[in-house]
């Protein structure tokens, strides 16, 4: 990599060339002897850490995965199955006949008759039988007996109260308390609401006038006195104060912070190249040391053995497993189809029926000749209905 682009900061500006002169050198040094242990540190915990990932984590995390899947997952999944599904179909179906059918039985056969024959039915035939014609009845005595001597009655009644309670709260109205309220509101209007205008008016307004423009005025002045201090502050900070950080920013601060940014920069790249340079001596020594000899070992006397025990020990006996596997198998599936045909003889023999066929591929039926039992096969087959009479008369 070319350092040549690395050796000066990529902004400058005008007047700091002597100072950046002064202080590059000395701290791009003293930067790194500092940083050169702490990027080898660095490269050595990465090496490390990518080593134990590939080497512990990653087999240890998948056996990890199969000893959880092997422990735990497989087991609920097969007690879920086994156990729980079933328990669960159990405890819905129990629900359900105690919670639902019970009550749904007991809702159709017990409270719905209840209701319906011993309180809706004789409600209805009281509504329909006896309350019925009884308003019918007390409609007609109204409408025919009470209705003349209620309109003479309500008349009389009217007029009465009409002469007691009516006429005289209207007279005393209407005579009394309206004069009475006219005057109380024509003094009220020329004792006190014409005074209180005419003060509020002509002293009250002009007064008010006085007040809003002294206050102005007031606060216009005090306005310009603080716009005035607010200047003197504004200007003393920014000359005592503002000022001279500035220059110090620019001044000093700026370009010192850049080159040490800067040297912290090229001084990284700078351990990382003599880091990695450690690094590869460290593993052409180990290979050297360690790793050639025991490549060589391994493929000078571990290979050849491993051919050996593999070719003479490990393949004849792996033959000799499966071949024995397979005698066992023919053997147990052997013993299987005599306890299979044992059983259905015996069981024919007891019973006395037909034995089941064995299953067996199909093939084409060979024609056979009327009257005899040949099979000839160009000829075409004999109807099967003879030989099933007969043997249902041989049976019979």
């Amino acid at each position: 990599m070319d350092y040549g682009k690395h050796q000066t900061p990529a902004r400058y500006e005008a007047g700091e060339g002597c100072l950046t002169t002064l202080i590059r050198i000395p701290v791009r040094i003293v930067v790194v002897v500092i940083v050169l242990p702490v990027r080898m540190v660095w490269d050595a915990l990465v090496v490390g850490a990518r080593a134990a990932d590939r080497i512990l984590l990653r087999p240890l995390g998948r056996a990890l995965s199969w000893l959880f899947a092997t422990l735990v997952v497989i087991p609920a999944v097969r007690l879920y199955e086994a156990v729980l599904t079933p328990l669960g179909h159990a405890l819905l179906w129990l629900a359900e006949l105690v919670f639902v059918r019970l009550w749904v039985a007991l809702w159709r056969y017990a409270l719905v008759p209840v209701v319906r024959y011993g309180l809706v039915v004789p409600v209805v035939w009281l509504y329909e039988a006896v309350l019925t014609p009884v308003g019918h009845g007390l409609r007609w005595v109204y409408r025919v007996l009470l209705t003349p001597a209620g309109r003479g009655i309500t008349t009389a009644l009217r007029r009465v109260l009409t002469a007691l309670f009516v006429r005289p709260v209207v007279g005393l109205w209407r005579y009394l308390l309206v004069p009475l309220a006219l005057a109380v509101v024509w003094l009220a209007e020329h004792l006190v609401v014409r005074p209180l205008a005419w003060a509020y008016r002509e002293l009250l307004t002009p007064l008010g006038h006085g007040i809003t423009w002294l206050l102005a005025q007031l606060a216009r002045g005090i306005a310009a006195v603080g716009r005035g201090l607010w200047a003197a502050v504004v200007w003393l900070v920014l000359t005592l104060l503002v000022a001279p950080l500035t220059w110090l920013y620019r001044r000093v601060l700026a370009p010192v912070g850049r080159e040490i940014a800067a040297a912290f920069g090229i001084a990284w790249r700078i351990a990382g190249y003599i880091s990695r340079a450690v690094g590869r001596a460290i593993a052409w020594l180990a290979w050297h040391l360690v790793g050639a000899p025991v490549t060589w070992v391994y493929r000078t006397m571990c290979t050849p053995v491993g051919h050996f025990v593999r070719d003479a020990v490990w393949n004849p006996a792996k033959r000799a497993a499966v071949e024995a596997g397979r005698a066992t198998r023919a053997a147990l599936r052997t013993a299987r189809e005599t306890v299979a045909r044992a059983r259905r003889d015996t069981w024919r023999a007891l019973v006395g029926g037909t034995g089941v066929p064995e299953p067996r591929e199909p093939g084409s039926a060979l024609a056979r000749t009327l009257g005899s039992t040949t099979t000839v096969p160009s000829a075409a087959p004999e109807p099967e209905i003879s030989s099933l009479g007969e043997k249902n008369a041989e049976r019979g």
